[in-house]
């Protein structure tokens, strides 16, 4: 299963790109993010406050994902 991974905002300054290309055996969207928090540098995605987003649909880390997919990872954003 082929899944595209983008990062935004520090996540993506912090891992030094904009996307990457994932394979892997996925049934989630957490699988995917598990995977790619195990490389060098990528342990800000460990963060238990993430947010992300299957096919542009904010989602929560247990849902399901397909071959072909886009994922997303970001920070959450707080404001005033």
């Amino acid at each position: 299963m082929n899944v595209t991974v983008k990062f935004f905002a520090r996540y993506r300054e912090a891992l030094g790109v904009d996307s990457v290309k994932v394979e892997g055996p996925f049934n989630t969207v957490d699988d995917v993010r598990a995977l790619l928090a195990q490389r060098d540098g990528a342990e800000v995605l460990s963060e238990q406050n993430l947010m992300c987003a299957r096919n542009e649909d904010l989602c929560q880390l247990d849902e399901p994902v397909s071959d072909g997919d886009e994922v997303a990872f970001f920070p959450t954003v707080t404001g005033g």
